[in-house]
C-alpha cells in the first residue's frame, strides 16, 4: 500500500533527494568513505556548502550584501540569537502561534518586547490585522506560517522598521521580497532538509549594531566570517539541503512551488468547505495556510473523529492527525508532497462521508 506522507516536521523529501542522501552515506562520491564519516573540511566537502549557498540566493533571487547560513540549533535557537545580535532597545512582535509565542519569551531577556497584535484570545484561529508596529522598533518579527493552527501570511508585509521571519516551514514554497528582511531563519526539517541543521539568511551589515557582548557561538558574524565553518556543521543534513535545492530548481523555482502550493491547497480547501462531515479550523480564509491544512469534524460528527483518523491511516494516510493542542486533523502539504497524495486524502473523506 502506498504511504502518503502528511508528517508536519520532520516531514516528505523527494525520493530523488533521499536516494541520492542515502547513497552519499554509503560511499561518498566514490571516495570509499560514507558522508558521515568525512571531514567539514575535506575538499571535496566544502563545493557542497558553497553550491547550496549559490542556490539558496539564485532561488530566493537574495540580494548582494547578505549572507546564507547553516547552522545547529533549529529555530528554537534563532528565537535567542535574534535577539542576542539585533535587538538593543525595543523589538515588535507579531504573535500568530506557539512559536510565536516561544520568540517573544526569548527576546524579553534582551530589552523591551511590544506585541503589536495577537490572535491567542481565540485560539489564534487568524493573522491580526490592522495593528501598529512602532516606528523607533530595532526590528519587527513575524512566524510566516504556523504549523500548529494552519494559518499563513502568503505575501511579505510592509513594516516602518526592518523586518525579521521565521520561515521554517513555508521557505521556498513562494517567492520573498528578500530586502525587506535583515534577518530570515528557519528549520530545515519541513522543505528543505532533515533535521538537524537550521538555514539563517542575513543582511550584514545589520549585524554588529548591538552594545552588548554576544558570545563567539551566538554572534551571526562568527559564521558570517566563518561561512559556516566556525565548528563542525551538520554534514549530511547540508548534503540532503543541497540536493532539495537541486531538485527544487529543476522543477522550476519558487514560482512553481507557489503555483503547486496553491493548488494542493485549494484542491483540499474546497472539499473540507464541501463536505458535510468537517469544517476548517481558520476563520479567516484569506489567512488559510497553504502547508499546514488543519479541520476538525463538524460538532455534530465530532464522536467520528477517532472513526476517521483509523479509517484514513489503514488507508494509508500517514501524519494526519492535528496537533494536541488544536486536536481534528492536520494535513501537511510541503513542496515534496505529490498532488495525487491530497487526491487520495480527499478519496478518503468523500468515502468516509458516504459510510456515515
Amino acid at each position: 500500500m502506498k504511504k502518503h506522507n502528511f508528517n508536519a516536521g520532520p516531514s516528505i523529501l523527494p525520493r530523488e533527494v533521499i536516494e541520492k542522501t542515502a547513497q552519499a552515506i554509503l560511499d561518498y562520491n566514490g571516495s570509499g568513505l560514507s558522508l558521515m564519516e568525512i571531514s567539514h573540511r575535506a575538499k571535496d566537502f566544502q563545493p557542497v556548502v558553497d553550491e547550496a549557498v549559490a542556490l539558496f540566493k539564485e532561488l530566493l533571487n537574495i540580494p548582494e550584501g547578505y549572507s546564507v547560513l547553516f547552522l545547529g540549533g533549529g529555530a528554537s535557537l534563532e528565537f535567542c540569537m535574534v535577539p542576542y545580535n539585533f535587538l538593543e532597545k525595543k523589538a515588535a512582535y507579531l504573535n500568530t502561534g506557539t512559536w510565536a509565542k516561544k520568540a517573544i519569551k526569548e527576546a524579553k531577556a534582551f530589552g523591551e518586547v511590544v506585541e503589536v497584535a495577537s490572535s491567542a484570545a481565540d485560539n489564534f484561529t487568524y493573522i491580526p490585522k490592522g495593528y501598529t508596529v512602532p516606528a523607533d522598533a530595532d526590528y519587527f518579527h513575524v512566524t510566516t506560517n504556523n504549523t500548529i493552527y494552519g494559518t499563513e501570511l502568503h505575501e511579505d508585509l510592509d513594516s516602518p522598521v526592518p523586518m525579521i521571519a521565521d520561515m521554517s516551514s513555508d521557505i521556498f514554497s513562494r517567492p520573498v521580497d528578500i530586502s525587506k528582511y535583515i534577518c530570515i531563519y528557519g528549520g530545515a526539517q519541513k522543505n528543505l532538509a532533515p533535521a538537524g541543521v537550521t538555514f539563517v539568511i542575513v543582511k550584514n551589515d545589520a549585524v554588529g549594531k548591538v552594545s552588548r557582548y554576544i558570545p563567539t557561538m551566538l554572534n551571526y558574524q562568527t559564521h558570517i566570517d566563518g561561512g559556516s565553518m566556525f565548528n563542525t556543521p551538520p554534514v549530511v543534513p547540508i548534503y540532503a539541503a543541497l540536493q532539495t535545492l537541486r531538485w527544487l530548481k529543476a522543477q522550476g523555482g519558487v514560482e512553481e512551488m507557489a503555483r503547486r502550493a496553491k493548488e494542493r491547497a485549494d484542491m483540499l480547501y474546497a472539499e473540507i468547505d464541501r463536505n458535510r462531515l468537517f469544517r476548517g479550523t481558520v476563520t479567516d480564509k484569506g489567512d488559510r495556510s497553504y502547508m499546514n491544512i488543519c479541520f476538525v469534524m463538524k460538532d455534530e460528527y465530532k464522536d467520528l473523529e477517532a472513526d476517521f483518523l483509523k479509517f484514513a491511516t489503514e488507508r494509508g494516510m500517514v501524519g494526519i492527525k492535528g496537533h494536541r493542542s488544536v486536536g481534528g486533523f492536520r494535513a501537511s502539504c510541503y513542496n515534496a508532497l505529490p498532488k495525487e497524495s491530497v487526491q487520495a486524502l480527499i478519496g478518503c473523506m468523500q468515502e468516509f462521508e458516504k459510510a456515515h
